[in-house]
């Protein structure tokens, strides 16, 4: 028998409802409420947004739905460690994908710099032609040999805490798992012959047959990050719910 507390109001979600989650979610996002915390209890909530426990309720089971908290009887309510990842599916730590291969983790910066996004990716993410976005190059790597590769464009907009981050010390993938929950996410993936980019380096031959992800996510203030993942050949993906 588990703990997490299943039961929940009958009806639908009410307008009242989805303005109490909405409000839930932009301090869970903007971080008033970090990971980990204990958010206040369903009767001082509805104190708060003059509404009666059982709208509160349906309000955090929504946002229990959604994976951005944790509701267990006796314990309370907190935001969930990673917040948001079970709702449609696991980004990936890398470092853990490595390590849990029985390999070595490392990874190097290969270039960073702040600069306009393509047309293209500003068109597609909504932003203006002459945003400024972090561009970032790193290899991830298992016992000193590429695993995968990213390049990634950061939105500081979005996410400002970005601008301060030393990517050499923990990668974005890991640090944006760990600390920039997303409300929305889009991926694809798709088979590739390897660019001559991307056998330089993933320290292949041009045209090899690789796996390649491309991934975006936002927050309410915007796109976060937008990245392609080259991965080496052999790679395998595992897929969670």
């Amino acid at each position: 028998m588990t703990d997490r507390a299943t039961d929940r109001p009958p009806g639908p979600t009410t307008p009242k409802a989805q303005g109490i989650a909405a409000e839930v979610r932009r301090r869970i996002v903007e971080r008033e409420w970090r990971q980990g915390d204990r958010i206040p209890d369903e009767a001082d909530l509805a104190t708060e947004f003059g509404a009666a426990r059982a709208t509160v309720n349906k309000a955090l089971q929504l946002l229990a739905d959604e994976g951005l908290l944790d509701r267990r009887r006796r314990a309370g309510t907190r935001v969930a460690p990673a917040p948001i990842r079970k709702a449609t599916f696991t980004i990936p730590i890398i470092r853990e994908q490595v390590e849990q291969a029985g390999m070595a983790y490392a990874h190097r910066v290969v270039s960073q710099r702040l600069a306009p996004p393509p047309a293209a990716l500003a068109v597609r993410l909504g932003l203006a032609r002459d945003a400024r976005l972090i561009h970032l190059v790193t290899v991830h790597e298992g016992d000193g040999r590429p695993f995968q590769y990213e390049d990634r464009w950061l939105n500081p907009a979005a996410e400002p805490e970005l601008a301060t981050v030393d990517f050499r010390q923990m990668s974005a993938n890991e640090w944006l798992v760990r600390n920039a929950p997303y409300l929305r996410a889009d991926i694809a993936f798709h088979a590739a012959n390897a660019s001559a980019r991307d056998a330089r380096l993933l320290d292949i031959a041009p045209g090899r047959a690789i796996l390649v992800l491309q991934r975006t996510t936002w927050n309410e203030a915007g796109p976060i990050t937008s990245v392609r993942l080259a991965c080496h050949p052999g790679f395998v993906m595992t897929a969670e719910a």
